[in-house]
């Protein structure tokens, strides 16, 4: 079972960039791990996925090209580049992990995005 703390999040021009962190408090190299958001009105979404071992990674069609999931297991983190932001991206992020072979599943608090002029 391990906790995770977003961080990252905060007030950008469109355009810019933001780098989000997921940080466990244990070890996440069992974990595949997705970063969701939630705009105002509107349901969760998911915007990129990676495995366990980071060897395959997906983001979806809205933000492919300009955001990146990564991470790095040693650091029990997960990262989500995003770059070329825009209005449309403003929204709280959250990280969720999920362990298939026992099942377990945890979510973040979440951090967030904003981006306006």
């Amino acid at each position: 079972q391990v906790e995770l703390v977003e961080s990252g999040g905060g007030l950008v021009q469109p355009g810019g960039s933001l780098r989000l962190s997921c940080e466990a408090s244990g070890s996440l190299s069992r974990y595949r791990v997705s970063w969701y958001r939630q705009a105002p009105g509107k349901e969760r979404e998911m915007v990129a996925t990676i495995s366990s071992t980071g060897s395959d990674s997906i983001e979806v069609d809205s933000v492919k090209g300009r955001f990146t999931i990564s991470r790095d297991n040693a650091k029990n983190t997960v990262y989500l580049q995003m770059n070329s932001l825009r209005p449309e991206d403003t929204a709280v992020y959250y990280c969720y992990a999920w362990e298939y072979v026992k099942n377990y599943s945890h979510w973040g608090q979440g951090t967030q995005v904003t981006v306006s002029e």
